[in-house]
């Protein structure tokens, strides 16, 4: 009982005693950011300079002294400065010792040097004890207090005690500490903040892999097509025709492309008779940025949405309608209602605008904001059963509105189908695969290998 009790008080700053002083050596922007909440947090803050003059940039409640007497004056120090810069620590080593280091740097490029700024700065003062932590956190949310992204605060060091110490620090700022383990994990730690969305890489490249494919795919087949054989000069067709034909594909097809390293997981659970054994490293990061890839979809789908609100206000539409109503006026003739036309229009219309309405949803409901309020249960019968449901109305969206361009030979121009029937492969062997695996036959043998029953256990080790 004692023991979980001070487990609980350790997640809690002790605020009824006095906070220690804290030392912050540099007085640029992140350093005098850093004090500046730390004042507000309740912390004296002494900052060591080159110059003791005081800077009208530095929090007034601050005190600017010399290195050396900053450091005397605290237990932590907060080393605020560039890694090129840590030569004038070497003759501070006898005042250090013993001290807590806190290095705060980055770096320019992934992996710019042997070891990590940290691990170098270990090197430098021996008898220091040296954390990493702050290095995710930006000189700007910490003077705007707009913390949201970037409130979870990685750390690591080799000292426990010295650790505890500054999570204690990170928390009494209401940010959350992330303890890290060992220094050697601050090379990862200072290699984060340089990544460039590194989940939304294969999403992005792939999208614009396909855009590119079906947008002269389209060319091809709309504009140089026409221009061939009927000598008619459609090229306007590249400003709305086509990107709405392109976003409407894209947007089905990369959401069965969410759904299918699903698939093909559960076929390899079933072949393998484990769960235990690794999937292919390529299968793991297809599925560890489906997220990335559904809201490249719904961006997609948005832009296909308004594309089709833009079509009443076109020239073309404009002069196709007026030349059809001109034609019957000629003619003295009325064509009827066809209410076969009528209810296809009608249903597809329909059905587009329920899955763009669920699609929505899966987009809302995948924000860090919503998913964290919402449990395990929901969040799933929300991103697999209503994601499902989605891709079945995205895809009748698709077959009821081009479903009949299969049969017709006008729509092969040069033998090659029409992109929307393109679109629907994917989806439909997603589906389909789907719907066999729901079969009890399959669905058991697969639910308990997902609880952990093994066909072979030698697999298990």
């Amino acid at each position: 009982m004692n023991k979980n009790s001070s487990n609980v008080m350790a997640l809690v700053p002790n605020t009824s005693k006095k906070r220690e002083t804290v030392c912050i050596f540099g007085t640029g922007d992140f350093g005098r950011a850093l004090g500046h909440k730390l004042i507000q947090s309740g912390y004296p803050v002494v900052f060591g300079s080159r110059s003791a003059q005081i800077s009208s940039l530095v929090p007034k409640d601050a005190e600017v002294l010399s290195h050396t007497e900053a450091a005397q004056k605290a237990a932590i120090i907060i080393i605020a400065i560039q890694r090129q810069h840590y030569n004038f620590l070497t003759p501070l080593a006898e005042v250090l010792r013993g001290k807590v280091l806190v290095d705060v740097s980055n770096n320019l490029k992934i992996n710019q040097y042997p070891e990590s700024n940290a691990e170098y700065l270990a090197q430098l003062v021996p008898g220091a004890k040296v954390v990493k932590a702050f290095n995710t956190v930006s000189a700007w949310a910490l003077q705007s207090g707009t913390l949201d992204a970037s409130r979870q605060v990685f750390v690591c060091g080799d000292d426990m005690e010295a650790k505890q110490m500054v999570m204690d620090i990170v928390r009494a700022l209401g940010l959350t500490p992330l303890d890290q383990g060992s220094l050697l994990a601050a090379q990862e730690i200072e290699n984060y903040p340089l990544q460039l969305f590194p989940m939304w890489k294969f999403p992005i490249f792939l999208s614009l892999g396909l855009t590119a494919f079906f947008f002269f795919y389209c060319l091809i087949r709309d504009v140089i097509y026409s221009y061939v054989y009927e000598k008619k000069d459609f090229s306007f067709f590249i400003a709305i025709s086509i990107p709405n034909r392109i976003c409407p594909v894209l947007a089905l097809m990369l959401l069965a492309l969410v759904y299918l390293p699903g698939v093909l997981a559960a076929i390899l659970q079933l072949y393998r008779g484990t769960k235990y054994r690794r999937f292919p490293d390529w299968l793991d990061k297809w599925m560890l940025c489906r997220k990335q890839l559904g809201l490249v979809a719904l961006a997609f789908a948005s832009l296909h949405v308004l594309y089709t609100l833009v079509i009443p206000i076109r020239s073309f539409v404009r002069w196709r309608t007026s030349s059809s109503i001109l034609s019957q006026a000629m003619k003295n003739e009325t064509q009827p209602l066809n209410t076969t036309y009528a209810w296809l229009s009608d249903s597809y219309l329909a059905l587009g605008i329920l899955g763009f309405f669920l699609f929505v949803l899966l987009g809302i409901t995948s924000l860090p904001s919503v998913s964290n309020n919402v449990n395990w249960r929901e969040f799933r019968f929300v991103q697999s059963k209503l994601g499902y449901l989605t891709l079945i109305l995205c895809t009748a969206h698709t077959l009821v509105y081009g479903g009949n361009w299969f049969l017709s030979p006008s729509s092969y121009r040069w033998y090659l189908p029409n992109a929307y029937m393109l679109s629907l492969i994917i989806p439909c062997i997603v589906l389909v695969v789907k719907f066999v695996l729901v079969f009890p036959c399959l669905d058991k043998p697969l639910t308990r290998i997902r609880q952990g029953w093994e066909r072979n256990p030698r697999y298990s080790e």
